[in-house]
């Protein structure tokens, strides 16, 4: 699914994969990052644990995009 919508939108996808012990480490929060499962487009979490919709994701992608084209 996500994959896919770096193709729609000519953006760059990066997915981290950990096991869920290390989303809770002291390490982790110390790098400001959201828990897993978690979306994040630029600097915005649009969910941190728990699932989100496909059409919730590629509205904050047309909204960043919009930003940057302006």
């Amino acid at each position: 699914m996500i994959p896919r919508l770096g193709d729609q939108y000519d953006v760059t996808i990066e997915v981290i994969s950990k096991p869920r012990a290390e989303y809770q480490t002291d390490a982790w929060f110390e790098q400001d990052l959201p828990v897993a499962p978690a979306v994040m487009v630029e600097d915005e979490i649009v969910t941190e644990g728990a699932d989100v919709s496909l059409e919730i994701i590629e509205a904050c992608i047309r909204r960043h995009l919009e930003a940057v084209t302006k």
